[in-house]
């Protein structure tokens, strides 16, 4: 795609990866069949190839207004176009640096920068998130049934094991899965306890709640902070930096590229990128211990669902990984049609375009149930949480339930 930057934009390290973007994309529209927004509204702008040209517009000097801001705002983030690009199009790039210029040029109104801020605070910091859902759960019985079922039930403490062997890996606790589903991290120790690894928890917030709302320089900030949280572990050998949340390890895994201009930061975030696995490549990279493990057990394998968050496998490229893993282990696998679409969790998205979630969440649990399962299973705390407030199946962690099995 031919592109003639502005002068504002034109010299700039955005400006210079944006139009590296722009001229791989060769119009095709292979992007559009398989957006979810696009096959929900129809709408070319709101498709990838549309929201494209509104990106290219902008940085060509055109002024942004309101309607290009709710195309952008409309975008799921979920990457699936790039799945599908036969050119190799970073659209999940582009969309962030489209937004970050448009955040800067179109004024939100007052309400709608406060929900903005109010989420960016909220969910990044548990001193603030564990009392709020505590107080939800508290009066969850008085709330309408719609409301209730988006408040997950308390969860019981999970049993770490102790710190016993020689190979030890760092595990991000995340900033809402810990109370929400607190046996998500602890089954995943338990699981690389039996393999010989030791888990050691890393605390921090990824960033990608305010990087991926437009508050970019927060977002940075917050990876800078966490690199100097994690470095003295990585520097005493820490193995990897274990991710049982895709949406997060799908940030940490930029970490290199987005700090890769701050001298002080750019070669740790380099190494920080470098090391970070999310479970399942921890799990597969041992799955002769665990298939000799799960052949050995007598716990029922339960008909399962899965449903693979866009994070794992249009961001970490890692779709299909955690379903052969499984079946490899007996776990009777249900089909689910188009797999590849999101549920509408992503993020703050949920919250801030409900019509849209909703509708694709309808979809997704339409398509997960399909193959009448006992249980669906799934690998990011937001997915989980999200379908769980629409199915009266328990829906959980894929490690909670290979954990249960040995």
């Amino acid at each position: 795609m031919e592109t003639k930057l502005a002068e504002f934009i034109k010299d700039t390290p955005q400006g210079r990866e944006a139009d590296s973007i722009l001229r791989t994309c060769v119009h095709c529209g292979f992007c559009n069949a398989t957006c979810p927004t696009y096959q929900l509204l129809g709408d070319e702008l709101d498709g990838p190839r549309g929201r494209i040209y509104l990106i290219k517009q902008m940085l060509e000097g055109a002024q942004p207004t309101a309607k290009t801001q709710l195309h952008l705002d409309r975008c799921l983030t979920c990457r699936a176009c790039e799945t599908t690009c036969p050119s190799g199009v970073r659209y999940g790039r582009l969309a962030d640096i489209g937004r970050d210029l448009v955040e800067k040029r179109v004024q939100r109104n007052f309400i709608e920068s406060m929900k903005r801020a109010t989420l960016r605070t909220v969910f990044t910091h548990p001193a603030l998130f564990n009392p709020l859902l505590g107080l939800g759960r508290l009066v969850r019985p008085l709330l309408p049934e719609k409301t209730r079922r988006k408040i997950p039930l308390a969860a019981r403490p999970a049993a770490w094991p102790a710190t016993r062997h020689a190979r030890k890996m760092l595990l991000l606790e995340g900033c809402v899965q810990p109370a929400i589903a607190p046996n998500i991290n602890a089954a995943a120790a338990r699981v690389l306890d039996k393999l010989g690894i030791s888990l050691l928890t890393a605390r921090g917030c990824c960033g990608a709640i305010p990087y991926h709302m437009n508050a970019q320089e927060e977002g940075l900030n917050r990876m800078r902070r966490n690199i100097d949280h994690w470095w003295p572990s990585i520097e005493l050998g820490a193995e990897a930096l274990v991710i049982t949340a895709s949406g997060c390890g799908a940030m940490v895994k930029e970490y290199g590229h987005l700090l890769k201009d701050d001298p002080v930061y750019a070669e740790k975030a380099r190494r920080v990128t470098t090391i970070t696995k999310d479970i399942v490549e921890i799990a597969a990279a041992e799955k002769d211990k665990i298939s000799a493990l799960a052949s050995g057990s007598k716990n029922r394998r339960t008909k399962t669902a899965v449903h693979s968050p866009c994070t794992l496998q249009h961001a970490l490229k890692l779709g299909g990984v955690v379903e052969k893993l499984l079946a490899d282990c007996g776990f009777e696998l249900t089909g689910v049609p188009d797999a590849h679409l999101c549920c509408g969790s992503a993020g703050t998205y949920s919250i801030l375009q409900p019509e849209l979630s909703q509708k694709l969440l309808a979809n997704k649990i339409r398509a997960l149930t399909s193959g009448t399962p006992n249980q669906i299973l799934t690998a990011n705390i937001g997915c989980l949480a999200h379908m769980q407030s629409a199915t009266e199946l328990p829906v959980k962690h894929w490690i909670e339930a290979l954990e249960e099995l040995l």
